[in-house]
């Protein structure tokens, strides 16, 4: 198990030598103009990519937000299971982001999209559906980016065919957004 435990940290170290530092400013840049426009972000993904998501959700809302009068305004787009539920029952599972999506989204929001393969229907149609009414989108997926890398304005594309290790790096991101939006509102002090 201890050259298991090694060989996996060393590819994981080779897939971080390789991450996407331009698309992260770019994000990060975006972040803080959806914030000072008061415009809201959503994020959304499946399985554990859900989790992720809702983790940055709580990340942004309550971790970036809690000295700040003004606060992030940040929707993960699954956490309200009973309505998700309800769209995948009467329409598909396709539809169970793009119609919550469809009550709240406004021309510039953010719209962020976590999937491993890049190709789930339900995110694709969400980010077509921000895409097409406005929206900055951002991807973050991994093993060759599926349909998802070309969709969105902000890829951050992991290259690496391994769901842990794709998921291991959008952990990544998710905390070091969180910090980085924090130093950039000179509030180091609650992250």
């Amino acid at each position: 198990m201890e050259l298991f435990s090694q060989k996996y940290l060393d590819d994981l170290c080779m897939v971080l030598e390789r991450f996407p530092h331009d698309g992260f400013k770019k994000m990060i840049d975006v972040f803080m103009s959806v914030y000072k426009e008061e415009r809201n972000i959503f994020v959304m993904g499946n399985g554990g990519s859900g989790s992720i998501a809702s983790h940055w959700a709580g990340d942004i809302n309550k971790g970036c937000s809690l000295r700040l009068d003004k606060k992030f305004k940040m929707i993960c787009l699954h956490d309200n299971v009973s309505t998700m539920m309800s769209y995948a029952n009467d329409f598909s599972y396709d539809q169970v982001f793009v119609e919550p999506l469809k009550n709240f989204f406004r021309p510039k929001d953010m719209v962020i999209a976590i999937s491993g393969s890049g190709n789930s229907k339900n995110i694709l149609n969400a980010i077509e559906y921000a895409n097409t009414h406005d929206g900055i989108t951002v991807g973050l997926c991994g093993y060759s980016g599926g349909k998802l890398r070309d969709m969105v304005t902000i890829p951050l594309w992991v290259e690496v065919d391994d769901m842990q290790k794709v998921e291991d790096v959008a952990m990544v991101i998710v905390h070091m957004a969180m910090q980085a939006i924090c130093r950039e509102l000179s509030i180091e002090e609650t992250c």
